[in-house]
């Protein structure tokens, strides 16, 4: 009896350390190497319903995404910047199978297809959908960039799971711009930049399918970053908000200020969002 329930255990820990959808980063080395010093935010850690996607494609890993099941938004996604080599431009937008059922594949899935082989299943209980987004008025507005990344993690950033509703003015304006000078920053002072992106949920402001609120439409966009030298050591950090409006406008903060900002969207204490707050 003993040896089947050790081994029941083993398969158990096996199964976990290979699914999407997981109990923990700490417990996937694979995963929890895309935050800083494998530090995890506490921020968004009570969030109701949420689920930790360690996100595959192509039988890898490539980011972190801490995902709020009940607004169908991410509460943020957690990488590490590559250079981008270009390509991977995808017109797929894949959805995560474990969010509808935990026995299924352990790597994102075009939506579509994944129908196709779930007949009669419904995929968006706990997750948006491609179809939620049609003629909605907003973009699929990444927090983890393509652009922040090679092949094959840049066609991974097209997951549902990693976009949240954005204002069009702002995700193809201010925000991309934004974008561009944080690779721009990171590509010529660091060795490695670990970054969070996140979004804020509205109150009450949501795309609306068939008289169901399906996709909450966020308030703020927010990201922040720790780039480290080769000797793993901070060398700059820093953070931005933007309201998700045609406002279109990005402000810079360091990661003090960011957390203030953060802090008043939560009743818990935000906490670092990096090991040491990025200090030395």
């Amino acid at each position: 009896m003993q040896t089947l329930v050790t081994f029941c255990a083993f398969i158990s820990a096996l199964l976990s350390v290979h699914a999407d959808v997981v109990e923990r980063f700490e417990d996937v080395p694979d995963c929890i190497e895309y935050f800083y010093k494998e530090k995890v935010p506490e921020w968004g850690a009570s969030t109701a319903g949420a689920a930790r996607l360690c996100q595959r494609f192509v039988n890898r890993y490539h980011f972190a995404t801490l995902y709020d099941t009940n607004h169908r938004i991410a509460v943020y996604s957690a990488y590490r910047f590559q250079p981008s080599s270009g390509g991977g431009r995808e017109k797929r937008w894949f959805v995560e199978p474990q969010l509808v059922n935990k026995s299924w594949q352990a790597e994102m899935k075009d939506g579509y297809w994944l129908g196709q082989d779930h007949p009669g299943v419904y995929l968006g209980d706990r997750q948006a959908l491609n179809e939620d987004y049609t003629h909605s008025g907003y973009d699929r507005g990444h927090l983890n960039p393509n652009g922040h990344h090679a092949v094959p993690s840049r066609n991974a950033t097209f997951s549902l799971t990693n976009v949240v509703p954005q204002n069009p003015t702002l995700n193809q304006n201010a925000w991309r711009t934004h974008e561009a000078k944080l690779a721009d920053l990171f590509l010529n002072k660091c060795s490695k930049a670990y970054v969070l992106v996140g979004a804020i949920p509205s109150a009450d402001n949501w795309i609306v399918k068939n008289n169901v609120k399906r996709v909450n439409i966020p308030d703020h966009m927010w990201n922040a970053y720790c780039c480290v030298d080769n000797n793993d050591r901070p060398v700059e950090s820093g953070g931005a908000t933007a309201r998700n409006t045609e406002e279109n406008w990005v402000e810079k903060l360091n990661l003090d200020e960011l957390r203030i900002f953060l802090q008043q969207f939560s009743s818990q204490p935000v906490g670092e969002l990096f090991h040491n707050n990025c200090g030395a």
